[in-house]
């Protein structure tokens, strides 16, 4: 009687590393009812019944037709425009950000718009000895508060 007990105890271990490997390996995709995480959890704490359930409730053959949210799904967010006229859209576009690519604002640009003759090094005010702002290379005053 003991040797059909040790015998029954292998091989109900034995299905059930079997079916948690397999929970485990199969794409999450044929996994039915709930998310194959939980599927594992399940076979792991109810071991032989777990692994019943995963073979005739949890591991479908994949044909199922999964729904997409509505952003995953391509009917959704496909375009209603033909091929030609989401080119002649995307060559707009692409002009428009030509445009403002080219776009030139105020304080930018060329040399000669420079407020101190053009020299981008140079802002303008005379530097001072001691200044705190310049000669400091930490970045700190003299009172030692740091700079903004």
């Amino acid at each position: 009687m003991v040797r059909f007990a040790i015998i029954g105890i292998v091989i109900a271990v034995a299905f059930s590393l079997y079916a948690l490997v397999d929970a485990a390996m199969t794409d999450h995709n044929r996994a039915r009812g709930v998310a194959k995480p939980v599927w594992v959890v399940l076979i792991v704490v109810l071991p032989v019944l777990g692994g019943i359930l995963w073979f005739v409730i949890g591991k479908g053959d994949g044909s199922e037709v999964r729904r997409n949210a509505p952003d995953d799904d391509p009917r959704f967010t496909g375009t209603k425009l033909s091929s030609s006229e989401l080119n002649t859209h995307m060559a707009d576009l692409e002009k428009r950000l030509r445009e403002l690519d080219d776009e030139v604002f105020p304080g930018e640009g060329n040399e000669g718009n420079e407020p101190n003759g053009g020299n981008p090094g140079d802002s303008g005010t005379p530097e001072t000895p001691g200044d705190s702002r310049t000669d400091d290379p930490k970045g700190t005053r003299p009172d030692g508060d740091a700079k903004l």
